[in-house]
């Protein structure tokens, strides 16, 4: 390929680049929208080829199964990955969320937070209060009224008393939680770039997630409409 475009570079053979790989640092682009910006979050478990199946193939005998999870914060209005984390499959969706939060300029206002019923946690509430933004998390179904001595707390107590009266399904078109199915699209665009990781090394599994993270931002990019007022 390198010679196709008229390069002169030499190419590095794979174990440079499973190296470098294990070191690489991936900034993952966006445009971004003007106004706040409103979160949708989501987690996945993806495929992940452990030593444990290389062995099994190489020499024969058992193989394990190993999993990564995927959690990743994406813009409502552009659907750019905005926030994303790689953790080992024992780790729980709402752990991760401040996590994603941090990774939001301290300058840039957040509208809400979207996310699933998993994500109804203190901690949760208390990160995207932090942040002066509205959560759009459905209490659960047996969802009690938390003791309110903080912010999050008292905007998830108020989030139950509306369900209760509403009704969840009311409550969920009012509050416009549907566009959580936005960040759902986008994980399986992560997934059609491969079903599974190649990698074999955890840091080498992040970089190469981050990767696929920054080439859909760019595809994202290419397909975001610029409007300009004529006349």
């Amino acid at each position: 390929m390198l010679k196709r475009v008229g390069l002169g570079w030499s190419v590095p053979d794979f174990s440079t680049l499973c190296r470098r790989q294990k070191t690489l640092s991936v900034a993952v682009p966006y445009k971004g929208s003007a106004g706040p910006l409103n979160l949708l979050i989501d987690s996945t478990s993806i495929k992940a080829e452990g030593e444990g199946e290389w062995n099994a193939r190489k020499h024969g005998g058992p193989k394990r199964r190993l999993w990564r999870k995927i959690h990743i914060g994406i813009d409502e209005k552009t659907l750019e990955i905005r926030a994303i984390e790689v953790t080992s499959s024992s780790i729980g969706d709402a752990p991760m969320l401040p996590d994603l939060l941090n990774q939001i300029p301290p300058d840039q206002d957040l509208g809400s937070v979207t996310a699933d019923g998993a994500y109804d946690t203190r901690t949760c509430h208390d990160a995207i209060a932090a942040r002066n933004a509205h959560a759009v998390i459905p209490p659960r179904k047996n969802a009690k009224l938390w003791k309110p001595d903080t912010p999050g707390a008292r905007a998830r107590n108020e989030a139950v008393r509306s369900s209760k009266y509403l009704g969840r399904a009311l409550w969920r078109n009012l509050t416009g939680y549907h566009r959580r199915s936005r960040v759902e699209t986008k994980m399986h665009c992560v997934k059609l770039l491969g079903q599974r990781l190649s990698a074999r090394d955890f840091d080498r599994q992040v970089a190469e997630i981050q990767i696929r993270a920054a080439i859909l931002n760019r595809f994202t990019a290419l397909g975001i409409p610029r409007t300009v007022t004529a006349g």
